[in-house]
């Protein structure tokens, strides 16, 4: 016998979700076989088994539980594994046939109607003591005065969704039903907007209100967002980059390339030379590849470079490592790599932990500058803005020329202003003499 729990998939996680189990309770595992489907912080992933046996389930599908808590059990190859009962089950009978097994029946004779009538099985999302419930369903009884045991849940394994609060409000969909009868009531027609009271009125000032859960990568966002904010003296930096010499080559590797000839280079993006550009200022630099944990610094040994993709409703940063170390080449065959596979949901979390300084570009939107929020634990977050063309001065001339904006955010805690200042500068001067990115 052995137990299952929730395992860590993420250096950040700290729990998960039971997207869809792969295979069914009692099923014989062997060591290797795709076992259930999680959804962490940052990514959907599939859990193998690292057990031979017989399955018995204990989390549901859509049960959220912390990590290394049980979500299953194997037993010995044809031999139910003792300890908790699979989901739903107690001593291998199921929760229906004991309900139906111990409900009272009536005596011999008696008419029907003396028969005692079942209750219905209210807090079927109550497990362990505590009732299963979305946290929308909580926040809406909560404020509701719905005391959630009393309802039944519809959601997987019992669980009380918003759909169950919102029936016993009685706003749910359809009308309302007459108390103490099965027939279906009219609805009251709405009182007229001129004798609405103040607090109707606000309350409906902004129409009907669709609820929209956030999935589990968006909570972490979301948290990690707050925390950034919340907890890092940050500032910005601003600067204007001359990027004339790095269009003159971008435009020479694209003729060297050789379209159609079955392996041909791939061709940096802009984006691929800032990346290089940060990475090699950053070893120049090392304390803006730190960070700072408990009132200490952390200098990293590794400059490992994230790189902030847009999937569906998400912002995904997975990382290129040793950024310093590799050509522009490899660094545009990994970035574009890395960003299919975000925006296929075949990142995995590997991919996405590890990052040291991260890019974030939102120059193909026609965005000229921004500000990015720092990605905790780490020093800063470089913005990229829009190249375009534009009116410059050159030796007291007016001609035109590529220019684009960049941001640099700094934690206070870790870098000064003369730090970044330098860091920002060397990033600068690598984009404007971009010879130094091909070597």
């Amino acid at each position: 016998m052995a137990d299952i729990v929730m395992p860590r998939l993420s250096d950040t996680m700290e729990e998960g979700t039971i997207l869809r189990w792969l295979k069914r309770d009692g099923e014989t595992l062997r060591r290797g076989d795709e076992l259930v489907e999680i959804e962490t912080d940052k990514a959907t992933m599939t859990y193998e088994s690292d057990q031979d046996g017989m399955l018995a389930i204990v989390a549901a599908e859509g049960d959220t539980l912390a990590v290394g808590e049980l979500i299953a059990r194997v037993g010995a190859p044809g031999q139910a594994p003792a300890g908790d009962s699979p989901v739903g089950q107690a001593d291998g009978v199921p929760a229906v046939q004991r309900a139906e097994a111990e409900a009272p029946t009536a005596p011999t004779g008696a008419p029907e109607a003396q028969a005692p009538r079942a209750e219905p099985a209210h807090g079927a999302g109550a497990e362990g003591g505590r009732v299963k419930a979305s946290p929308l369903a909580r926040r809406i009884a909560r404020e509701s005065g719905i005391d959630l045991r009393t309802l039944s849940g519809s959601g997987p394994g019992g669980r009380i969704v918003r759909a169950d609060v919102l029936e016993r409000e009685g706003i749910g969909e359809g009308p309302p039903r007459a108390a103490g009868t099965g027939a279906e009531a009219a609805a009251p027609p709405p009182a007229p907007a001129q004798t609405a009271s103040i607090e109707q009125r606000v309350a409906t000032a902004k129409g009907r209100a669709t609820i929209v859960e956030l999935n589990r990568t968006q909570q972490t966002i979301a948290r990690r967002m707050s925390e950034s904010r919340a907890t890092i003296p940050d500032f910005t930096l601003q600067a204007e980059v001359d990027m004339d010499e790095c269009v003159r080559l971008r435009t020479e590797l694209k003729r060297l390339s050789r379209p159609g000839a079955g392996a041909s280079p791939e061709v940096p993006t802009y984006n691929d030379m800032v990346v290089k550009a940060c990475a090699l200022a950053l070893r120049e630099h090392p304390r803006a590849n730190g960070s700072y944990r408990d009132g200490h610094l952390e200098l990293h040994e590794r400059i490992n470079v994230g790189v902030a993709v847009a999937a569906h409703d998400a912002l995904i940063v997975p990382t290129v490592f040793d950024a310093d170390e590799k050509s522009l080449g490899e660094i545009a065959r990994e970035t574009r790599a890395l960003a299919e596979r975000v925006r296929a949901g075949t990142i995995t979390p590997p991919e996405l932990g590890g990052g040291t300084f991260t890019v974030s570009n939102l120059g193909m939107y026609g965005v000229r500058s921004f500000s990015a929020i720092i990605n905790p634990p780490q020093a800063a977050i470089l913005s990229v803005g829009s190249l375009e063309q534009r009116a410059v001065v050159r030796e007291g001339e007016l001609t035109a020329g590529h220019t684009m904006a960049v941001t640099l955010a700094c934690d206070h805690r870790i870098l000064y202003g003369a730090d970044a200042a330098l860091l920002l500068a060397r990033i600068r001067e690598l984009l404007e003499r971009p010879v130094a990115l091909t070597l």
